[in-house]
């Protein structure tokens, strides 16, 4: 009873009980506060369901904000009955396992952080939270997933690899953790190839190889069912190739955008391609994420 008071005295207090809400919120971690932006679909009647959460972490240098915008995640949310936290990295950035990215930040903390505080609002379906993050919250999604994975779903990074530091440990806390990894065939600043990360911005792997290891992970041998998805848009100079391999609730994705830059399939063009390269518009990312997402739980 208590927490749904809490929750309606918060919507009640945007004058729309029932509408949909964006709430600001912040807590405390390592002496640090730390916020995120919160979206709650219209209708949601505190108690009445447990929700699931995505939490959806922006690139290097931008913000919750902007992340909203470029996925459209609340408005699936919305349709689809699930809350959406935007997080905000300290600087803008968050610490993926490269030591140039939020060095000594406990951005795993922080989540967990987040996932507690989100419950004391909502009461949250524990078997389904998942992850996804766009490049620099891409390479966190990969690493947040080795050290969370018992709290998490399933994730779904884009546009961020496996840092070069993980990939030489890499021992996730659940092995079978579900994982679709969306890349750009053609991405210059995470490069797809694996390498350098802006010249001097640390290390990934090739997504051949970040794919494996989830895979190895999982115990999912064999070479994947593939499947090119339709040229929707011939004019975007893009096709997008999806790999599956699955076995019971064990699956890994890999959806390559041929032709595609350090961009969000689908998504708003948040610089012009001379410097991202091109955005392929054949698929929607966030509603195969989500769909991604839907179709997987942690056992309970």
């Amino acid at each position: 009873m208590r927490r749904a008071l809490i929750l309606w005295l918060l919507l009640c207090s945007w004058a729309a009980p029932l509408q949909a809400v964006m709430l600001e919120r912040s807590v405390v971690v390592d002496g640090r506060t730390r916020s995120y932006r919160l979206f709650v679909p219209a209708g949601i009647v505190p108690d009445r369901r447990l929700l699931p959460l995505v939490l959806a972490f922006h690139g290097g240098g931008g913000d919750g904000r902007g992340m909203e915008r470029l996925t459209h995640f609340s408005d699936i949310a919305q349709r689809e009955r699930f809350l959406v936290a935007y997080p905000e990295g300290v600087r803008r950035h968050w610490n993926d396992g490269r030591p140039l990215e939020a060095a000594g930040v406990d951005d795993v903390a922080f989540v967990r952080a987040l996932i507690d505080d989100v419950a004391t609002l909502q009461p949250l379906d524990a078997q389904r939270i998942y992850a996804t993050g766009m490049s620099n919250g891409g390479i966190f999604t990969h690493y947040l997933a080795t050290k969370l994975g018992d709290r998490l779903a399933a994730v779904a990074p884009v546009a961020g690899g496996i840092t070069e530091e993980l990939a030489e440990n890499f021992r996730p806390v659940r092995p079978t953790l579900p994982v679709l990894i969306v890349h750009g065939t053609e991405d210059r600043i995470v490069p797809y190839r694996g390498g350098a990360v802006l010249r001097t911005r640390g290390r990934v792997v090739a997504d051949a190889r970040a794919v494996d290891l989830w895979r190895e992970a999982a115990g999912l041998g064999g070479a994947g069912e593939v499947e090119q998805l339709p040229d929707a848009d011939p004019g975007d100079g893009c096709r997008l190739v999806r790999t599956r391999w699955r076995e019971g609730t064990r699956e890994v994705q890999w959806l390559q955008a041929e032709g595609g830059g350090h961009t969000w399939p689908g998504g708003a063009a948040y610089l012009p391609p001379r410097l991202i390269g091109r955005t392929c518009r054949d698929l929607d990312a966030s509603e195969a994420i989500w769909a991604f997402f839907a179709a997987h739980s942690l056992p309970r």
